[in-house]
């Protein structure tokens, strides 16, 4: 999906620094889109609410730190 859906209201995260180097996220009704901070036309991955929500756990939980 290029740019994500109309509808998404992006935000970037208050840990980004605001240097560019991150990605934005943005809820529509059923579903979370990610999609890079430079480049807002290109193309943006769209998951499930529940797929998200495990990432969200996953990350938090510590089971995605770098080894």
């Amino acid at each position: 999906m290029r740019g994500g859906p109309a509808s998404v209201q992006w935000r970037t995260s208050s840990y980004s620094g605001g240097n560019g180097q991150c990605v934005e996220v943005g809820a529509a009704t059923a579903s979370v889109a990610v999609r890079d901070s430079k480049d807002r036309e290109g193309p943006a991955l769209v998951f499930t609410a529940e797929a998200w929500g495990a990432f969200v756990l996953g990350v938090r939980a510590g089971e995605l730190a770098e080894a």
